[in-house]
């Protein structure tokens, strides 16, 4: 009884709920934090959340836009601290856990996007991700990056562009 209550008393202090959690997943997983880390990742955002509060800011207008970046912003450090060739399976590895099911085209298009994603410069990979891969719209990734829209959207060109050629020049698509 008492882990019962403790569990509850644990969610309702959650600063995530579950949706906005799969959403933090998703962006690390993108982002190529491998499958092992993404619980110290999405504990990093609910951390910064509450130290957010601690220091007495005003919580985010949307949590879920605000958990999305934080959580970008720690794949995009984690990113930097690794070598691109060991990220990549454990980035392919993932995504075909959760996201695909098996098959020989499913794998071929998984890897040419996720060696597309790690060609791209952090700041285009980061508005790719945020924008199509955690659904935010230009306006909330413009506000919680503190860049005008416009750049948001040109980087947003620029990722789609690159993306696209890769997929193409790998006859992908």
């Amino acid at each position: 009884m008492l882990r019962r209550r403790a569990r509850r008393v644990q969610e309702e202090d959650d600063p995530l709920d579950a949706a906005q959690e799969r959403r933090v997943r998703a962006v690390l997983a993108l982002g190529g934090v491998p499958q092992a880390d993404l619980p110290d990742g999405v504990q990093q955002v609910r951390l910064r959340l509450l130290e957010r509060a601690a220091k007495g800011f005003e919580a985010p207008r949307d949590v879920s836009a605000w958990a999305a970046v934080v959580a970008s912003n720690l794949a995009m450090d984690w990113h930097r601290a690794k070598k691109r060739q060991e990220r990549l399976g454990e980035r392919l590895a993932s995504l075909r856990q959760h996201e695909h099911p098996s098959g020989e085209d499913t794998s071929v298009l998984s890897l040419a996007v996720a060696q597309g994603l790690d060609e791209l410069p952090d700041q285009q990979r980061q508005v790719l991700v945020l924008r199509f891969f955690a659904d935010l719209p230009v306006r909330s990734i413009a506000q919680e990056l503190g860049v005008p829209e416009g750049t948001v959207k040109s980087r947003l060109h620029t990722a789609v562009r690159a993306m696209r050629a890769r997929l193409h020049e790998d006859e992908v698509v």
